[in-house]
């Protein structure tokens, strides 16, 4: 049976991490559901935030919420692809190996719902 390469929802670029998520606006809090796999098998964080959908409104707090959970910047934090859609695919800007760190740090963390 063939294997996964990356297991993770992250692989390192020059200057930091790409992150791909998977996000659901307009939940009742705010959150990370574990990893998923999008349509084509690769993995992605599922996160649920309260903001709507309404002009940026998500990924603006996408980005907040990260921020935080994170210990980054915001601005630290930029959407590479998928503005307008569910599935957005992040740059993280910084240390790839701090970002590796913090980033399965957060998941354990987070618990065993994958």
């Amino acid at each position: 049976m063939p294997q996964t390469p990356n297991t993770t929802p992250w692989s390192l670029v020059p200057g930091g991490a790409r992150l791909a998520v998977r996000l659901t606006p307009r939940a009742s809090r705010n959150g990370l559901d574990g990893i998923i796999a999008d349509p084509e098998g690769r993995p992605a964080l599922k996160i649920r935030l309260a903001a709507p959908p309404v002009e940026g409104a998500a990924n603006a707090a996408l980005i907040a919420w990260l921020a935080g959970e994170l210990k980054l910047r915001k601005s630290d934090i930029t959407i590479h692809s998928g503005e307008t859609s569910r599935l957005k695919i992040l740059d993280l800007a910084g240390d790839p190996a701090d970002l590796t760190s913090r980033l399965a740090e957060w998941l354990a963390k987070s618990g065993p719902a994958r």
